[in-house]
């Protein structure tokens, strides 16, 4: 059976700023709970409110990234459609990204939603995936998932024409990355360890004011898609490859149409064509400020990307008249 052929029109203009709204109903419902020790509650009040925001925009979207399957999720699940119709529209979201960030008062805790024509973005399982990840403006190949840690540190040494000591990585505070820290710290590069958020530690490579250089390490896949939409817009390299822990997420992979289950995903196998990606900060983070109370009602800080364009917009909104 022949597919049909994938969409190549830019996305409408009119729905980047939508998109902001969406993620900024999440982060001011979300930012209620930070603090509380209660993950369930910050995240169930993230996914009300960017579902209800959704409903309002003028799409026929399909969740492929988002809260889990039909039976673990009561909204935003995969395959959930959502909108109040137009153009077909999948969504790759995560209403609270660090519902733990939140609960605890933690930095980097975002609301995060990416868009694109159908087709155009990877219907990930919720496994795992190893990545790697660097900013624009480097030689194509410049780091690669299955070199070395140290050979990838290297050559992007070479590429940027610093010492490996210059070299910072951003990597995920897991017992399971302890080999790779200890490699880098043999070799004498720079470490950021993150507890949580690593969508923000993917795109916080494109900045050169974070100082980080590469990301690295295994996470989750949903998020990868994500970041990948996010480099998508605004210029990068990244490469995953899916982990799978047991026959049940194998199955999950084959359920979503994944039949090569070692596959290398380059940046536009997860995300390609025209892309928005919007996110809003619900606490305060190398990349968005949080939520903050003041005295008309509630401010936030947004940033919203677009590939067609190659814009990227830091957006600060007073909520006047959000109380608690």
């Amino acid at each position: 059976m022949t597919q049909p052929a994938l969409e190549t029109r830019p996305l409408d203009r009119r729905l980047v700023m939508e998109f902001v709204r969406v993620t900024e109903a999440a982060a001011l419902a979300a930012h209620r709970w930070i603090g509380r020790g209660n993950e369930r509650q910050a995240d169930q009040a993230a996914v009300e409110a960017m579902r209800s925001a959704l409903d309002r925009l003028p799409i026929a979207g399909r969740v492929v990234i988002g809260e889990g399957e039909r039976d673990e999720a009561p909204m935003l699940y995969i395959g959930e459609e959502c909108g109040a119709g137009g153009d077909a529209i999948d969504l790759a979201l995560d209403p609270l990204e660090g519902t733990t960030l939140t609960a605890k008062m933690a930095p980097n805790a975002l609301t995060v939603i990416a868009a694109a024509w159908r087709g155009h973005l990877l219907h990930a399982p919720d496994v795992y995936m190893n990545k790697i990840a660097v900013g624009p403006g480097l030689p194509e190949g410049v780091v690669a998932l299955d070199r070395s840690p140290s050979e990838n540190v290297r050559s992007l040494a070479e590429a940027k024409d610093v010492p490996v000591e210059e070299i910072t990585v951003c990597i995920l505070d897991r017992p399971r990355h302890e080999a790779i820290i200890g490699e880098l710290r043999e070799l004498g590069a720079r470490i950021v360890l993150i507890p949580d958020g690593d969508i923000a530690g993917v795109i916080a490579t494109t900045d050169p004011a974070t100082r980080i250089d590469m990301y690295l390490g295994i996470g989750g896949a949903p998020e990868g898609v994500l970041a990948a939409a996010a480099l998508n817009c605004i210029g990068g390299q990244f490469e995953g490859r899916l982990l799978f822990r047991n026959d049940e997420e194998k199955a999950r992979a084959h359920k979503l149409g994944i039949t090569d289950l070692d596959r290398l995903y380059r940046l536009h196998d997860l995300a390609s064509g025209d892309t928005i990606f919007a996110a809003t900060g619900v606490t305060d983070g190398t990349m968005l400020k949080g939520v903050k109370r003041t005295a008309r009602g509630y401010r936030t800080q947004s940033v919203v990307m677009r590939a067609s364009s190659g814009t990227i917009r830091w957006i600060v909104t007073e909520h006047v008249g959000e109380r608690s």
